[in-house]
């Protein structure tokens, strides 16, 4: 008598999924090349019901790209039996058809079919207790950046209404509380009411008051079994300071996942673009890849260090008699990036030189 069931006992099955808000495309494909796709709803359990009905026994493995879904669908995807992966978008390889011909379809099918022929380059994947940790550190610049807006929309609306700065405030750094006392009593508008003033000082004293909480937050991280070591390390090196040392931390999380400097500089966005051709090979500026919230705040570090200590100083003097400031301090930060690398990687501290 035929049996009609099937098995898929130690067999690959790859899934390519395009994910959405409410619905995924999902394209499968067997080892053998049987391909099946088709739409469900953005959950993972039913993902696993459709392939443990239609490909019984088999080896789960699945793709997507990261997006706004974070690594949520991949612990979700994890935690009922799919082994699972996340992409960056730009390193899935694409025909000029499908770049043409863009559809959900044509998508979970590509990265199907990448992740069976083995093209597909994974990105790390963060343990859960990392994530909240690096998302303080998130929100913390995001708010610096809005309340900045906030600030300059305030020193516009003067300058529409014709008030000028005094003197004794146009060279603060920051708003102080006399700064901020001078506006709400003495400002006046051409209006005879200020509502719209007041409000937008409310809103930066708010957005300060929330800065100040997340450096709270961070500062109590910092001194935490998880971090307290790492910090104290890091702190070593010239120019870089508590905020830093937490970015660092949180966004790199495991300095193991990197097996040399370049990769780790690599990561930060601090190596140059190469284009070479034949005989011809020739380097342009940094990378437009790497980490954005990380890199840029490293090469602002090296503007401290340059000014504190001897190393980082002659580097930067050196680098300056042959090319221009800007790019003297992206050399600079590129032995930054090494030097954070090393301390990390050998728990050693910084020692600077002697002079």
């Amino acid at each position: 008598m035929q049996s009609n069931k099937i098995s898929f006992k130690g067999q690959k099955i790859y899934v390519g999924i395009d994910v959405h808000l409410k619905k995924w495309s999902v394209t499968v494909i067997t080892e053998k090349g049987l391909k099946r796709t088709h739409p469900q709803k953005a959950d993972a359990k039913e993902l696993f019901e459709f392939l443990n009905r239609h490909y019984p026994d088999g080896e789960y493995l699945a793709v997507y790209e990261s997006g706004f879904s974070g690594f949520a669908t991949y612990y979700a995807l994890k935690e009922v039996g799919i082994d699972c992966i996340v992409i960056n978008a730009a390193d899935v390889p694409s025909s000029q058809y499908e770049n043409v011909m863009k559809t959900d379809v044509i998508d979970s099918e590509k990265l199907a079919r990448a992740l069976k022929g083995g093209l597909l380059r994974p990105i790390y994947i963060r343990a859960k207790e990392n994530l909240d940790d690096r998302g303080v550190v998130r929100i913390r610049k995001t708010i610096q950046k809005k309340m900045a807006g906030d600030k300059t929309r305030v020193k516009h609306m003067l300058h529409q209404n014709g008030v000028t700065i005094p003197e004794r405030f146009t060279k603060s750094a920051y708003w102080s509380g006399a700064f901020i006392k001078w506006l709400r009593e003495d400002v006046h508008l051409l209006s005879s009411t200020r509502m719209s003033l007041d409000l937008l000082i409310e809103q930066v004293q708010t957005q300060k008051s929330m800065v100040l909480k997340c450096t709270r937050t961070l500062r109590e991280l910092s001194m935490t079994p998880k971090y307290r070591d790492r910090y104290d390390l890091l702190m070593s090196i010239p120019g870089i300071g508590p905020i830093v040392a937490m970015c660092i931390l949180t966004e790199v999380y495991d300095i193991t996942r990197f097996s040399n400097e370049r990769q780790f500089a690599s990561y930060l966005g601090l190596i140059p673009t190469c284009h070479s051709s034949g005989e011809k090979v020739s380097h342009g500026e940094k990378t437009f890849r790497g980490n954005k919230k990380l890199g840029p705040m490293i090469v602002e570090t090296c503007w401290i260090a340059v000014n504190k200590d001897a190393r980082f100083s002659s580097l930067y003097g050196g680098y300056c008699q042959r090319m221009k400031h800007q790019e003297a301090i992206i050399r600079v930060a590129r032995k930054m990036s090494n030097i954070i690398f090393g301390v990390l990687k050998n728990n050693t501290a910084y020692v600077p030189l002697d002079v």
